[in-house]
């Protein structure tokens, strides 16, 4: 566990970022888990590279920026501006961020093309299939999904035109081979299994490389009226950030390449276990030793879309929480193999559960009793019990699980751990009830010895955590008044300083009132919903259109009111207990302004019956009532009494 005395080279990547738009909170799960990574390396005395970046050509591109009304570049700039200014919020600490306009970068990828297009591994045909425009890839009839973009699900349009082929079938059996000698070369197992099963065995088409019917991208300098496509110009970025320039390559890319572990999402691995080596061994140039594919972070069970109006923005998140907390839930959040969830209701009770009532109360209790019974003093470690060496095992022995559990990268599984030794040391306060040591004057021994284990156990959780919460790890070696915090100082229980006195406590985390949190979330994403469908809504005639198909998916019903009530901490919404003919529902209304509670009960109303619940205030509501709006006034509509409840409107 000793740091590395020469220095061995670890270099670690993101996928490089589409300047599309600006990434969602789901986007920053790979930078923040790539950076705890690289920290964590860096702790143990690796020479470490940590790249990252934007990949900014294509056609998508092009019709962003002509709908915006700038050029491509003026339109990448200002997105590539906020990817990066989102990797520098969330403290993650790359080495270098490369974009794909870089001159660099796109003089070395013309050469690239040049070189593969001359050994006769880049050959002009003509292409003719159907195109995925958010994908940037052809596909075959048969390999639609449902007649959609296989990877997307999006529609895709005929296409033909021109194009210059990389001859992936070449080297088919050369990446078989490299795969089968190198076992850890696509990880988790589950990846390399799909990726040989469902993609190489099949056999491996030649891939479309350049295009010729938009103009963002970096020409083809022998045939300028093509531009290279996605996968040469993106994939390169690993190699032309280190200074790769075929053949006259930089003392760092001598250094760094092949790199250790590629780190990206699960949908883009076919590029990097296919696409990728294939290119790389037409170059003559070593592989990647690892890629790692990771899950999807969605929001609740849905992939997360600004479309579908649940998108989560990692500033605005930070603002709620701060960076640490962010950091904490992406990474603790993420499971190894299948997709994580993420929703206000899990970030707050995550936060409040861990972060304020585990590791927070851990460390503000223990520092406030070391001043209260010893004015701040940290006590030698003499009348030792049985007990303690429980804690100082549980101490030693996370730092092996730790170190094995990112081996694999196993983020949330070591995250876990090190929160479980809080809470092992949140119950060595328990067993030993300092409280009621200090009541006894011959027991100031014993008390010592338990703080001085606290104080220590505490310095083990913040030297652990640095990686993936640096900022909350600094606070509590201020709080500890520690220097020790290298990872060598963790081969061995007991190198905090006794003599030396501790700093004030002050709380890490405050609870969150996560109920009113939600209310205020709820009213600004009903407002931000309200103006979107105002803005995108398509008009004819001032109405916006839908079809019959859309409207038959809505079922109206007549509901009677049998019960209403205000809901705490919401000045907008009542709890409404709705009779639908089968059964009672609880639906939640923003009607609050407008009526009294009384006023409701006993009226007949139109019910949307088959609405997805939701819950609102910790009220989950299982439907929606119809209301007008009258200028600044809404009017609930009401219906005949007559009409028995249940009855369905059409």
């Amino acid at each position: 566990m000793c740091k590395k005395c020469d220095k061995e080279k670890f270099y670690i990547t993101t996928a490089i970022a589409y300047t599309s738009r600006k990434p969602h909170i789901g986007n920053s799960y790979e930078i923040v888990m790539t950076d705890a990574i690289a920290r964590y390396k860096r702790m143990q005395g690796y020479d470490v590279f940590f790249c990252t970046g934007t990949d900014e050509h294509g056609q998508k591109i092009e019709e962003y920026a002509e709908a915006a009304g700038v050029t491509p570049k003026e339109y990448v700039d200002k997105v590539a501006g906020e990817i990066k200014e989102i990797c520098d919020l969330l403290n993650t600490t790359y080495d270098h961020f490369i974009r794909t306009t870089d001159e660099h970068h796109e003089k070395t990828v013309q050469k690239i093309f040049k070189k593969l297009y001359d050994q006769g591994d880049i050959y002009k045909g003509e292409y003719e299939g159907l195109y995925c425009t958010p994908c940037e890839s052809f596909w075959t009839e048969s390999q639609l999904v449902d007649g959609k973009c296989p990877d997307c699900g999006r529609e895709v349009k005929p296409a033909k035109e021109e194009a210059y082929f990389l001859k992936l079938s070449k080297y088919q059996k050369q990446l078989e081979d490299f795969i089968e000698e190198h076992p850890n070369f696509i990880y988790p197992e589950s990846r390399k299994k799909e990726m040989v099963n469902n993609f190489i065995k099949p056999g491996i088409q030649d891939l479309c490389v350049s295009r010729t019917s938009f103009k963002w991208g970096i020409p083809v300098d022998f045939d300028p009226k093509h531009v290279v496509y996605v996968w040469i110009d993106a994939l390169s970025n690993y190699i032309t950030a280190l200074g790769y320039d075929c053949g006259e390559n930089s003392d760092k890319y001598r250094k760094y390449w092949p790199a250790d572990v590629h780190i990206i999402g699960k949908d883009i691995l076919r590029f990097h276990t296919i696409y990728w080596p294939i290119m790389l061994m037409a170059l003559g140039e070593p592989l990647p030793k690892q890629v790692f594919a990771h899950p999807w972070l969605l929001f609740g069970q849905d992939k997360m879309s600004k479309s579908r109006g649940n998108v989560i923005y990692a500033d605005d998140l930070v603002k709620l929480i701060g960076v640490d907390a962010v950091r904490y839930y992406l990474l603790s959040e993420m499971p190894y193999a299948s997709d994580g969830s993420i929703t206000y209701e899990t970030i707050f009770e995550r936060y409040n559960s861990d972060l304020a009532n585990t590791i927070g109360n851990l460390v503000n209790r223990t520092i406030a009793m070391n001043n209260k019974y010893f004015d701040g003093v940290i006590q030698e470690p003499t009348a030792e019990e049985v007990l303690d060496f429980e804690i100082k095992t549980a101490c030693t022995d996370t730092v092996k699980k730790v170190d094995e559990l990112l081996a694999t990268y196993r983020v949330a599984d070591a995250l876990e751990t090190i929160v479980a030794l809080a809470k092992r040391c949140n119950k060595y306060i328990d067993e030993t009830m300092p409280w009621a040591l200090a009541k006894d004057e011959e027991k100031k021994a014993r008390l010592g010895t338990v703080l001085y284990n606290l104080l220590e156990g505490i310095r083990y959780i913040a030297i652990l955590l640095s990686p993936f919460m640096p900022e909350t790890s600094d606070k509590i070696m201020e709080q500890l008044n520690c220097d020790n915090k290298d990872y060598d100082t963790l081969d061995s229980f007991g190198t905090i300083k006794p003599g030396v006195k501790v700093n004030k406590a002050v709380p890490l985390f405050n609870r969150l009132d996560s109920e009113k949190l939600l209310a205020e979330i709820h009213e600004k994403q009903e407002a931000e919903a309200k103006k979107n469908e105002k803005k995108n809504a398509p008009k004819i005639e001032g109405l916006a259109q839908i079809g019959i198909d859309d409207f038959a998916k809505v079922e109206l019903r007549v509901g009677e009111i049998k019960a209403c009530e205000p809901i705490k901490k919401s000045k907008k919404l009542l709890k409404l207990t709705v009779f639908d003919g089968e059964k009672d529902r609880t639906v939640a209304s923003g009607i609050s302004p407008y009526y009294k509670p009384d006023e409701l009960v006993g009226k007949k109303i139109v019910l949307v019956a088959n609405l997805k619940p939701a819950k609102l205030c910790g009220v989950e509501s299982n439907g929606m009532i119809l209301a007008a709006s009258a200028g600044d006034d809404v009017k609930v509509i009401f219906l005949d009494n007559e009409i028995p409840a249940g009855s369905k409107i059409s």
